[in-house]
């Protein structure tokens, strides 16, 4: 059910949005639900070993949200975009403008939580592939969206996806810790830019969500840890004071108040949506 009807007729873009029970998914849905006109946008194809098939989101899936969010009613198109290449993320906002004649909303969601290890074993390879997806591309994706939102002189709205791990420190996961806090500075730089033309810019930041790849994660940090997974997940609702981690819908619907008129004087936020977990 819509809540914001400031947002009937906005056009959005949501990258890394074509993985099955993503958070990416669960914002463009609920975009498109307030009647946003949505772009929904992953890799496409696995990209070498840093990018397998069962961390993206592939065309077929892409092309099957489409086809759910225009079953109920909405207005989708899926675009492929590798957020690494800037020539490819330009093109994304350009061919979004060239279908739907505007964008008023970028959600900068596409990253890599996958790539953990020790810092002494973590490549160079892997350590730039983590920080190039989450950081640079949503670099990548501030400044297109920015450019074309400054073009069209009405504001605009470009939310970013970052992490508790944009506040808080967690072993194996050097790469994304920095490239999560990073984002917390880009946004804030970002806001300060572009507030004067009533385009804010702010971050979400979740604690764990059991998608896909939050699935692998309560796998790989329980054996890192030596517990169990049912004993690790336990202590992990023990210690949010809400006593459940985060759903997909919880982060949908901080991304939807974000891109709403309701959020018009908020700007440079690193917003936690972590059940209380995380408080900085």
């Amino acid at each position: 059910m819509a809540m914001y009807a400031d947002l009937a007729g906005k056009v959005a873009i949501v990258t890394g949005s074509g993985r099955p029970k993503g958070l990416g998914e669960a914002m463009v849905k609920r975009l498109a639900a307030e009647g946003c006109k949505v772009v929904v946008s992953d890799i496409g194809a696995p990209q070498g070993e840093a990018m397998p098939a069962s961390a993206i989101g592939s065309s077929s899936e892409m092309q099957q949200i489409v086809a759910e969010i225009r079953a109920h009613g909405g207005e989708a198109i899926g675009l492929t975009c590798n957020v690494l290449e800037e020539s490819q993320v330009a093109a994304l906002v350009a061919r979004t403008v060239e279908h739907y004649g505007r964008l008023d909303i970028m959600v900068n969601n596409a990253g890599i939580g996958y790539l953990m290890k020790p810092i002494v074993e973590m490549s160079h390879a892997e350590w730039d592939t983590v920080l190039g997806v989450n950081l640079r591309g949503a670099f990548f994706g501030i400044k297109h969206a920015g450019m074309q939102m400054l073009k069209q002189k009405q504001g605009g709205r470009i939310i970013n996806i970052g992490s508790q791990a944009s506040k808080s420190g967690f072993p194996f996961a050097s790469a994304y810790t920095a490239s999560k806090h990073g984002m917390v500075g880009l946004t804030r730089s970002a806001a300060i830019e572009f507030g004067p033309h009533g385009i804010t810019v702010n971050t979400i930041c979740p604690n764990h969500v059991t998608t896909g790849l939050g699935a692998w994660q309560n796998q790989f940090f329980s054996a890192a840890t030596g517990r169990s997974e049912e004993k690790y997940l336990a202590d992990m609702r023990a210690r949010i004071p809400l006593g459940r981690p985060g759903l997909q819908e919880d982060i949908a619907k901080a991304c939807a108040f974000l891109a709403s008129a309701e959020a018009a004087y908020i700007t440079g936020e690193a917003m936690n949506v972590s059940g209380g977990e995380e408080y900085h």
